[in-house]
């Protein structure tokens, strides 16, 4: 199978440009997600493979078909909206069945998907309830086993857990992911929660004003961004100003800086971003000269239970570690402090 492929695509509302030129190559039988801010256009290009909008430029291809014209109900695609969209009129069987009533199917058969897909979605006996009667992640999996009735090649989801608790959201996280994996069916997500994106997908399509930023592993993403829009989307990153030097390293504030390695862009003089996560900052009592060290002030402390984060003020500049209560330095806000930063963990961004 050859999975989604988007080819140059394009959609334009008047003059805003929603998505530009975006092209993806994404394998049969992954879950993706579509990741940024409100705005950036993750949710149109959802509907652009849909069929719900019609690109002003481009291909959409599934399988090798190209399905650029055909309208969403030839595309044998199953989504689940944000609101769900469930009818309240009908039985959580009738709603699961809908589709398959749209195309004719006999009332045993339609009833017998629905079983089906209820054992599959962990709500087993409940199909003559009402949608009135359920609670809000039930609901959620009712939505679920209606885009899932037709046994679609791809299946959509546009922040269909956005309205849950926290907890809530998490449990049901784990149930998609599960349940993506033992159908095999190649899934797309739209979120803008980073931790969902992170936990949940084998890639990531990281979006910002139409257009990808990146596209790869949750983790590849998160340890090596492709940009400073990258690095400070995803998760909390420490983005340090400075100056490549002749022998690769890059000068801040005075101190030299060794980087895991240098994009060829990034030319001896020129001015480059250096990207590390607060996780791989240590903090070292008092003042220390060396290589991949800067000197400052505490200015904050906050432990939050599972860790603590140190704020260490460096000519102006607010630099943040994270380490667990065990590995913890010992220091107070007002306190000479210096910051390490490992060499691996240091990434040049020149965008």
């Amino acid at each position: 199978m050859q999975g989604l492929v988007l080819d140059n695509v394009s959609k334009s509302f008047g003059r805003v440009r929603a998505v530009a030129e975006v092209s993806l190559d994404l394998p049969d039988g992954k879950l993706v997600c579509f990741l940024g801010p409100s705005g950036c256009g993750k949710t149109t290009l959802l509907r652009l493979i849909a069929g719900l909008e019609a690109p002003s430029a481009g291909r959409i291809l599934i399988d090798g078909e190209d399905i650029t014209e055909l309208p969403a109900h030839r595309r044998n695609v199953g989504m689940v909206f944000q609101s769900l969209a469930l009818f309240p009129h009908l039985t959580v069987a009738q709603n699961i069945a809908y589709g398959l009533r749209i195309q004719a199917a006999g009332k045993d058969e339609q009833r017998k998907r629905a079983d089906e897909l209820l054992e599959l979605v962990r709500l087993p006996g409940l199909g003559d309830r009402h949608v009135s009667q359920l609670s809000g992640g039930q609901r959620q999996r009712v939505a679920t086993a209606r885009a899932l009735a037709l046994k679609p090649r791809l299946f959509l989801l546009d922040e269909p857990l956005s309205a849950l608790d926290a907890k809530l959201r998490e449990e049901m996280q784990l149930e998609l992911t599960l349940l993506q994996r033992r159908l095999g069916i190649t899934t797309i997500l739209v979120t803008h929660d980073q931790r969902e994106a992170m936990t949940m997908s084998d890639l990531v399509v990281v979006m910002a004003e139409g257009q990808v930023q990146q596209l790869g592993p949750p983790l590849e993403i998160y340890r090596n961004p492709a940009n400073r829009f990258v690095a400070d989307f995803i998760g909390t990153s420490n983005l340090l100003d400075g100056t490549v030097g002749e022998d690769g390293s890059v000068s801040i504030e005075g101190r030299t800086i060794r980087v895991a390695a240098r994009p060829p862009e990034a030319t001896p003089g020129g001015r480059v971003t250096v990207s590390v996560r607060p996780e791989d900052v240590h903090v070292l009592p008092g003042a220390h000269d060396g290589a991949n060290r800067l000197s400052g002030t505490v200015t904050f402390v906050r432990d939050v239970g599972a860790s603590v984060e140190t704020y260490i003020d460096c000519a102006g500049t607010t630099i943040v570690s994270h380490a667990t209560p065990k590995d913890r330095a010992s220091v107070s806000p007002g306190d000479p402090a210096t910051v390490e930063l490992p060499q691996p963990a240091c990434v040049v961004l020149t965008t």
